[in-house]
């Protein structure tokens, strides 16, 4: 065991040491904020307007069809067709008939359009003959859209969850989706970095033949579970590292907060329930209450907190010890270890796409079963615990993930050990998952 923890101790002491964990630990929040903010910017500014010729036939298009919606505007011109439209400087032409109570329209161009604009101009065409409808049967479109945006402001819908005893609280989907999908995704790329850096350790010491002298003083296994645990520790480290970072950003936030809006903010903090009045009086006091009782409100942080860490390490040891396993075997070929590789990754990737899926529908079959795999769980069950423990996600079930992922991780262990002891000491022979499979089944 003092070997073990030798092992672990020169992992960590190394990595942690090294200016790129520095960098990249200061960096990585960074650079995921960047990265967010810059897709939600370059998708807000780079829609181009698409310019649509309308050859209208039945008369009632250009009173209806609204051209400051979305990145489509309709020109109403005549003597034009699908061999001129180019020449006038339209994207599209567009053709419509009406026939039997329906309209049949062709959208000719030269480039295919996108989904969006197919779909916005569907749309429109679909309102316009609503307002020709109601207007053949004297109702005005401008009345029905006023009440129904009158109705639409004064109907205020709250989810409610129903607790033990009959109480109910007030459940806040849209950040339980935000939650969900942020822990699902920092699991899966850290799953991937880590894992991946596990692989590439074991594959440089034995390349150096560095394993050779380490094996010679310690057994196969012990080498290899000191590598997993000390990567763990780094792993570990950093994340706890992210999350000082985050409390501390956003404590600074309150630095760039109106001295005014802060002073009536703890005024309404300690007065409890506040007026409308109130509220209106100062709006930036107001969004500052409404977010902290959003985040406060009908979320348990500690259940989030300390399961996210337990997914987190379990799903790292879970698969670092299979990464570690392919590390073992592979020679100089980056190629092989993408072939190797690949069976892993597949179980990572899968689960990452159908979150999406379980985020929106937690409940279903599917979400309760991958949940509980260890293949698929540390992204999916940290998918669905935002959503409520024990109404979306039963005690048993969140039991059974847990004690599934550490039977896996045991199981893994002891498979990737027999085929660690073989792979680690052999040169120049390129392995396949068949004869892996036979050394793991191998008597000692």
């Amino acid at each position: 065991m003092n070997k073990v923890s030798l092992i672990i101790k020169r992992e960590y002491i190394t990595r942690v040491s090294n200016k790129r964990f520095l960098l990249m630990t200061f960096l990585m929040p960074v650079i995921f904020i960047l990265f967010i903010g810059g897709s939600a910017y370059f998708a807000a500014t780079t829609k181009e307007e698409s310019n649509i010729a309308v050859v209208d036939d039945m008369g009632f298009l250009k009173a209806n069809l609204k051209s400051d919606t979305g990145n489509v505007v309709f020109h109403f011109v005549g003597n034009i067709d699908s061999t001129n439209y180019q020449q006038k400087k339209y994207d599209a032409v567009l053709y419509a008939q009406l026939n039997n109570g329906s309209i049949n329209a062709e959208l000719h161009s030269k480039e295919q359009m996108g989904f969006e604009t197919s779909r916005l101009i569907e749309r429109q065409l679909n309102e316009a003959l609503e307002n020709k409808l109601l207007l053949e049967n004297g109702i005005e479109k401008k009345v029905l859209d006023s009440i129904s945006n009158s109705v639409e402001e004064n109907v205020v819908l709250k989810n409610m969850v129903e607790e033990a005893e009959g109480n109910s609280k007030e459940a806040n989907t849209g950040l339980a989706y935000g939650i969900g999908f942020g822990s699902g995704f920092l699991i899966y790329i850290t799953m991937f970095i880590f894992g991946a850096m596990v692989m590439r350790g074991v594959a440089e010491e034995k390349t150096n033949r560095i394993a050779e002298v380490i094996v010679s003083s310690c057994k196969p296994f012990e080498l290899m579970l000191g590598k997993i645990v000390g990567i763990a520790g780094v792993g570990l480290t950093q994340l706890l590292l992210w999350i000082g970072l985050m409390l501390l950003i956003s404590s600074s936030l309150s630095a760039f907060i109106p001295a005014e809006s802060m002073q009536q903010f703890q005024q309404m903090q300690e007065g409890g329930q506040m007026s409308v009045s109130a509220a209106g009086a100062n709006p930036a006091a107001m969004k500052i209450l409404k977010a902290q009782e959003a985040l406060t409100e009908g979320v348990n942080w500690m259940m989030i907190i300390g399961c996210f860490i337990f997914y987190f390490l379990g799903g790292y040891l879970f698969y670092a010890s299979l990464f570690a396993a392919i590390g073992s075997v592979i020679n100089e070929d980056p190629q092989e270890a993408q072939q190797l590789m690949m069976p892993i990754s597949m179980p990572i990737i899968f689960a990452f796409i159908i979150l999406q899926s379980v985020l929106s529908n937690p409940g279903t079959p599917l979400a309760i079963w991958t949940s509980i795999i260890p293949f698929t769980s540390p992204i999916i069950m940290m998918g669905r615990i935002p959503f409520g423990v024990p109404n979306t996600v039963p005690y048993w079930q969140l039991a059974a993930s847990m004690l599934s992922l550490i039977g896996g991780f045991i199981f893994t262990t002891w498979f990737a050990g027999k085929i660690y002891r073989t792979g680690i000491l052999l040169y120049g022979k390129k392995v396949t998952w068949k004869e892996m499979l036979k050394w793991s089944f191998r008597k000692s």
